[in-house]
């Protein structure tokens, strides 16, 4: 356990930002499998955005790498583009 309170405190802010971190890729991976199984042209092409942008926002705050941003939101254009 933790002496200081700087470091009891770091536990806590670490803690929070985890959680908060995880919710954030959750839910951006729900949409990045629904994006990836839709099948309607005009539906994909609304959604796109708001994946890339949760993508985004994931390699921005760290939490994903940036190469492995760019690779998902490479792949989900393509999906997109590939519909009828």
């Amino acid at each position: 356990m933790a002496n200081h309170k700087s470091a009891i405190k770091r536990i806590r802010s670490s803690e929070t930002k985890k959680l908060r971190n995880k919710y954030q890729h959750k839910s951006t991976r729900t949409v990045i499998k629904k994006l990836e199984q839709e099948t309607k042209k005009a539906t994909a092409v609304k959604k796109l955005p708001e994946a890339v942008s949760m993508i985004d926002k994931l390699s921005k705050n760290n939490i994903i790498h940036k190469n492995k941003a760019a690779h998902l939101k490479s792949k989900l254009t393509k999906k997109v583009n590939s519909l009828k």
